[in-house]
C-alpha cells in the first residue's frame, strides 16, 4: 500500500463521497473512476519516513469486513409497534428504540454491530466506557438490556446512516431500511 499527500480541498471532496460507514479513501477514489472495488484489510506503516508526514498522526488499521453470514431479519414491521416509536423522546429515543428492535429480533448475531465504526470514530461497544475512552463527548447510551452501547451525540443524518449500516448487516431490504430510518 502507498500513501499519497493530497490537499485539505481534495480530502474533503474524497470523503464527501463515502457511501457507507469506514468506506476507504482508496475504495471511494476506486468507485469514482470506474475501477473494480476490492476491500482489504490494511496495516499502517509502522514508521512514516515522508518529512512532511512525520506531524500527522499515525493511520490507523482500517479493516474492511464484509457482512457475516447470519439470520436474515428482512421484516421488522411486525416487530415495530409504531405507537410506541412515536411515544419516544427525540431522535436519540427512536434511534435507540429501533436498535432494541434489532437486537431482539437476532440477539446472537448483534454483535456484529461492533464492526460498523468510522473512520476516527467508534460507535459501538460492549461498555459505556469503551465509548468515552474513544471520544468523552460520545454521550453512550445502552441499547435496552442489550449490554451494547452506542454512541449518540451524532446529529440525526448520522443516526439513520449508523442505522442503515446496522440493518444492512442484518440483510434488511432497501425499502425497509428507507422507511425504519426516516422514522428517526
Amino acid at each position: 500500500m502507498k500513501y499519497i499527500e493530497v490537499d485539505e480541498e481534495l480530502y474533503r471532496h474524497i470523503a464527501s463521497k463515502t457511501e457507507h460507514i469506514g468506506e476507504s479513501a482508496s475504495d471511494i477514489l476506486r468507485r469514482i473512476l470506474g475501477l473494480q472495488v476490492e476491500s482489504v484489510v490494511v496495516d499502517a506503516p509502522e514508521e512514516i519516513s515522508h518529512p512532511s508526514l512525520e506531524q500527522a498522526p499515525k493511520p490507523e488499521k482500517v479493516v474492511r469486513v464484509a457482512p457475516v453470514a447470519v439470520k436474515t431479519v428482512s421484516e421488522f414491521g411486525h416487530l415495530i409497534d409504531s405507537e410506541l416509536l412515536a411515544g419516544q423522546k427525540g431522535a436519540v429515543g427512536r434511534f435507540l428504540f429501533i436498535l432494541d428492535m434489532v437486537y431482539q429480533a437476532s440477539p446472537k448475531q448483534f454483535e456484529q454491530v461492533l464492526q460498523i465504526q468510522g473512520r476516527d470514530r467508534l460507535y459501538f461497544a460492549t461498555s459505556k466506557e469503551a465509548l468515552l475512552k474513544a471520544s468523552k463527548s460520545a454521550n453512550p447510551k445502552e441499547i435496552g438490556q442489550s449490554g451494547f452501547w452506542v454512541t449518540t451525540n451524532n446529529n440525526t443524518a448520522k443516526k439513520r446512516t449508523i442505522l442503515s449500516e446496522v440493518l444492512s448487516q442484518f440483510r434488511t431490504d432497501e425499502t425497509q431500511i428507507a422507511e425504519l430510518t426516516a422514522k428517526i
